[in-house]
């Protein structure tokens, strides 16, 4: 009877604890999420973020796409050491970041494609050139930027300054 009664407990105990679902060991892809969620997602466990600055006519922009974001080993070292936001440069949507709002006030719909006015928030993160890695810390200050395309072997050692190393530099 006693065991069953701490049995019963123990299920209770652990239903209705608050629980954070268990990070992956591997990842499959880069779990990006939106600029708007990582305020909130960094306050719940600290991360730095990674964002990834691009403009839709960017080829260089689709080659770190295509090439450089699809390896194993960048995968699973972005999933686990940063929060990776994909941020359109040109876009026309407005964000929220750090209390503020930020817009592209020159976005023009029939120019979605190619080269279009700079949208706000790029202009704070003082980007001047495409793809952009945008790393900041847990208090959302900009630590470091990588400009322009890069292997995997090339940015491996970048993001591992800012976490650990990857199986790429072993």
């Amino acid at each position: 009877m006693r065991a069953t009664f701490y049995l019963l407990i123990t299920v209770i105990f652990i239903s209705c604890s608050s629980t954070t679902p268990a990070e992956p060991d591997t990842y499959t892809e880069i779990p990006w999420v939106s600029i708007s969620e990582v305020e909130s997602l960094v306050k719940k466990n600290p991360k730095k973020i990674l964002v990834d600055v691009y403009t839709p006519w960017c080829g260089p922009c689709k080659m770190m796409d295509r090439n450089t974001f699809t390896n194993e080993e960048i995968i699973n070292q972005v999933g686990k050491n940063f929060y990776a936001v994909k941020f359109n440069a040109e876009g026309p949507d407005a964000v929220n970041f750090m209390g503020k709002e930020y817009g592209n006030p020159d976005y023009n719909p029939a120019r979605a494609k190619t080269r279009n006015g700079r949208h706000q928030l790029s202009s704070f993160f003082n980007v001047s050139g495409y793809p952009c890695l945008v790393i900041l810390d847990e208090n959302m200050r900009i630590v470091d930027k990588i400009l322009g395309y890069k292997t995997p072997s090339q940015l491996a050692p970048e993001l591992a300054k800012h976490g650990k190393l990857s199986m790429l530099e072993k």
